[in-house]
């Protein structure tokens, strides 16, 4: 699957900005500072946002939700 495949819902930031695409998920990503970008969750995101590039499938949706985890982590892990 494209890296411009969209989500099938977008990803709201804090700010009201939003990330529709794989590709725009992977840039966010890589404009965090290099320590943020190694923790855990964002490691995690890296990877659903690849196997979903790579294979497509239900990978998008696991792409997304790692995205969710990873910028709102107080929401997440409950």
């Amino acid at each position: 699957m494209p890296w411009s495949t969209p989500f099938d819902e977008p990803i709201t930031l804090r700010g009201g900005c939003t990330l529709t695409t794989l590709q725009q998920a992977a840039d966010y990503i890589m404009k965090l500072p290099a320590a943020e970008q190694r923790q855990a969750r964002w490691q995690t995101a890296v990877a659903n946002l690849i196997n979903a590039a790579e294979t497509g499938g239900g990978w998008l949706m696991f792409a997304r939700n790692g995205m969710m985890r990873a910028l709102y982590p107080d929401q997440h892990d409950r």
